[in-house]
């Protein structure tokens, strides 16, 4: 079918072949997620940092099987947000010693997530995976910063649930890149992903085995919320990490009533923090 075609396509064919891929998707996720091939690897390595009876050097070990995973941990180890006084560590082993299992399943993850960004399945949509990409670097680093600097939430898992807020995004545009038909109206696709990433998201991170309080701090995060004043829960650290990393756009594309600019994003709390933030950031960006 030429583009031509698509462009002629009425509305009701349009909506037909969007809630076909919904209905896909729905179906897809009632059995056992089968996540894109570029995605394998490191979800194998995520999963094993987990095991509570794997050995460190065992997971060394499945790391090491993967060199990019590798080079991103030992650079991240060194990096100057966990090695501020400049002690550098050679080996894979002293890396995971002061990163923490988190980050570094945290890390085994973003790498997994770049490879599908740049996957030839979500070539269509560039711009927006692009977006969801640094957008989810940034809500990792910013909830890292908000809870060891205003929370007694653990830093590590809050970066792990801002890296992963939006991984439902990532599999939809995984999904509309089969769809000749929607891979040539990513606009429409942009809108799909909006409104559903959100509860797609929530099944595939209780498919990886992610921990519960992670898979609940990520849910409804673009819904507006009362202000939050002081975070008191991992799930407000990830809502206005989400905020500060541009997350308000998200919320804006829902069709919401009566949306108004979150008081977070001129809250002095956090605002003070906002050079920290965008260092944190640009750490992390710089690796990738």
């Amino acid at each position: 079918m030429s583009i031509l075609q698509y462009a002629n396509k009425t509305p009701e064919q349009l909506h037909d072949e969007r809630l076909s891929m919904l209905i896909d998707i729905a179906k897809e996720l009632e059995n056992e997620v089968i996540f894109p091939t570029c995605f394998d690897a490191s979800v194998q390595i995520s999963t094993v940092m987990k095991s509570k009876t794997a050995s460190v050097q065992r997971i060394v070990h499945e790391i090491q099987k993967d060199p990019l995973i590798t080079a991103k941990l030992l650079k991240l180890a060194n990096s100057v947000v966990y090695n501020p006084m400049g002690n550098m560590v050679l080996d894979l082993g002293s890396a995971l010693a002061r990163l923490g299992m988190e980050t570094a399943r945290s890390t085994a993850l973003a790498c997994a997530m770049q490879q599908l960004v740049r996957s030839r399945e979500l070539s269509a949509f560039d711009d927006t995976a692009n977006w969801f990409w640094i957008h989810s670097l940034k809500t990792a680093m910013i909830a890292r910063v908000i809870a060891r600097r205003l929370t007694r939430v653990n830093p590590e898992i809050a970066m792990l649930a801002g890296l992963v807020h939006d991984l439902g995004a990532f599999f939809m545009l995984d999904r509309a890149g089969r769809y000749p038909e929607l891979s040539e109206r990513p606009k429409t696709v942009e809108y799909l992903v909006a409104q559903w990433h959100e509860s797609v998201g929530t099944i595939l991170l209780d498919s990886l085995g992610l921990p519960e309080e992670v898979v609940a701090a990520v849910n409804e995060i673009d819904q507006p919320r009362p202000f939050i004043d002081t975070p008191r829960n991992l799930s407000e650290v990830i809502y206005v990490a989400n905020l500060f990393a541009g997350g308000f756009a998200e919320m804006q594309k829902l069709d919401l009533p009566d949306l108004h600019e979150p008081k977070e994003l001129s809250h002095a709390k956090y605002t003070d923090l906002c050079s920290e933030m965008d260092e944190a950031c640009q750490e992390m960006i710089s690796m990738f």
